[in-house]
Formats: C-alpha cells, sequence, structure tokens
C-alpha cells in the first residue's frame, strides 16, 4: 500500500501499479511481460517470508536501491515496526522482481502500436562513453522521485512526536495559567479566603 502511494505521489503510478494486496501486485508485473528473477536498482522486490517461489505467496514488497553482491539494498514501510527502513537484505526470501521500466517501455509500445498520438523530440545522441546513459537513469529517476515521495511523507507524519504541545504546556505552566485554573492549589486559597 506504501509503495502504491509512493509511486502516486512521484507521478509513476501507471508504471509501478496501485495494489494493496502485494501478490495481487506481483500477478500484475507478470501480466505486463515484467517479472525478474535478477535485480535492478529501480525494480521492486517481491518477498515470500516463507522462503516460497510462486507469486501467490508473496508477503511483503520494497524498493531495490542497489544490488551489492548477492545481497540487494532495499527501502521497505511498516518493516521492523518501522515506517521506512533502509535493509541490506539476502535474497533466499525474494520471490521475483517487478520492473517498472519494463512496464513503462510495454505501456508506450502498446500505445504507439494502436494509434495513439504521442510526441517524440528528437536530439543528437553524443557517441562514445555514457552514450547509453538513458537506460540507467530513467530507473534511477524512478527510484530517486518514489523515494522522495516516501521521504516526504514519512516527516509529514512523523515530524512532531504525538502530544508534543501538551508535554511542553505541562512542563512549563505559564503563572497566570497555574493562578487562574479552577483545581490549582493558589485558586483553592483564593476562594476559601474569599469565603471567611
Amino acid at each position: 500500500m506504501f509503495i502504491a502511494w509512493a509511486a502516486d505521489k512521484a507521478g509513476v503510478a501507471e508504471y509501478v501499479g496501485q495494489f494493496a494486496w502485494t501478490p495481487s501486485h506481483a500477478a500484475w508485473f507478470i501480466k505486463h511481460g515484467a517479472w525478474s528473477d535478477k535485480p535492478e536498482p529501480g525494480a521492486l522486490v517481491f518477498f515470500d517470508w516463507s522462503g516460497g517461489k510462486s507469486y501467490k505467496g508473496v508477503d511483503h514488497v520494497g524498493i531495490v536501491e542497489k544490488v551489492e553482491g548477492g545481497k540487494i539494498r532495499t527501502i521497505e514501510a511498516n518493516v521492523d515496526r518501522v515506517w521506512l527502513r533502509r535493509k541490506l537484505r539476502d535474497t533466499d526470501k525474494v520471490v521475483g522482481y517487478g520492473l517498472p521500466s519494463k512496464v513503462k517501455e510495454t505501456l508506450t509500445a502498446a500505445r504507439q502500436d494502436t494509434g495513439v498520438k504521442t510526441v517524440t523530440v528528437l536530439s543528437e545522441r553524443p557517441e562514445g562513453p555514457g552514450a547509453g546513459i538513458d537506460g540507467v537513469v530513467i530507473p534511477v529517476v524512478l527510484l530517486l522521485g518514489m523515494v522522495l515521495s516516501i521521504v516526504v511523507g514519512a516527516l509529514r507524519f512523523t515530524g512532531r512526536p504525538r502530544g508534543a504541545h501538551r508535554r511542553w504546556v505541562a512542563e512549563r505552566p505559564s503563572e497566570e495559567r497555574v493562578r487562574l485554573h479552577p483545581y490549582s492549589p493558589e485558586k483553592k486559597r483564593e476562594t476559601a479566603d474569599a469565603g471567611k
């Protein structure tokens, strides 16, 4: 659910999908031909904590930030009693990876095949090292957009601890507030003195 929210905020929901139930989310990537057993930055990683390899048993989803040897660095929500966390994970519980960049390619190709008009901007591409950088930049930009949305959302929801305003008032009451509060000792004394 959190991934869907972040994708919506980043403007990439069309390529990431909008699902709360993780097996349906995995099935959506399979249907779009964007399912892989190889991790890549920007991919969604689907876990089955029991170690199963079927998308029907998926329990959890995260975003692949980096691939480090045989491990993956992920960004996950609602894990370890934390809203948002980076984790370094082994791949033994991974069922597969959903590739938003592949969904984008598939949808773009389908639109062109059905005659949907698209505007293509042609520009000269440089030759030599770095010429094919678009294949790396697009997933990274998608990932950064999602991460930024997640961080902004997390800061919005956790910016101030609950009840902080109440603790401040309790720790630093003004003289006026204490004196006028009907249950304060000073007010009781004033009332008792006035009755004499």
